[in-house]
């Protein structure tokens, strides 16, 4: 009798401790706050981390392989080797064709340390830089999308 007596005194004492209209009060003040901490810190997601890239964290340096789109044919094979001393070289054979083409250069790292831009005699061309794969970027800089995004991204050959 006693263990019920005490089970409902502290069941009574923890619900007068808090109200409902106190804790609706207290959950607005909460977001509220949140709201605010949002609008004066807007997220920076251009580099948050300038101490860690690609270029300095991610073993960029290798050989890769794409098969990109072509319009009068299967596809291009693309091999791209990625030096250490920031030149490159890339191989294209249009496949079911003999045709092929080579080309090589520099490569400097953007500003923001995880896109490298290619500049050869015959390629100009921006990838973005990940572990273990290359995408391509499009002519304004971004990152290809859509149904054949897929084909646009150059894996490292381990």
């Amino acid at each position: 009798m006693k263990k019920l007596f005490y089970s409902g005194l502290a069941l009574f004492a923890f619900s007068a401790c808090t109200s409902p209209n106190n804790s609706q009060t207290n959950s607005e003040e909460l977001k509220d706050s949140l709201t605010d901490q949002m609008v004066s810190r807007p997220l920076d997601t251009t580099n948050p981390d300038p101490a860690h890239n690609s270029q300095n964290s991610v073993d960029w340096m290798g050989t890769y392989e794409a098969v990109l789109p072509c319009a009068d044919c299967p596809g291009i094979k693309s091999v791209l080797v990625l030096r250490e001393d920031e030149t490159f070289e890339i191989r294209n054979e249009y496949l079911e064709r003999d045709t092929e083409s080579a080309d090589e250069g520099t490569f400097v790292w953007e500003d923001n340390g995880s896109v490298v831009h290619l500049k050869g005699e015959n390629t100009d061309l921006k990838l973005k830089v990940g572990e273990n794969i290359l995408f391509q970027l499009d002519q304004e800089g971004k990152e290809i999308t859509g149904n054949l995004a897929e084909h646009y991204r150059y894996k490292k050959l381990l």
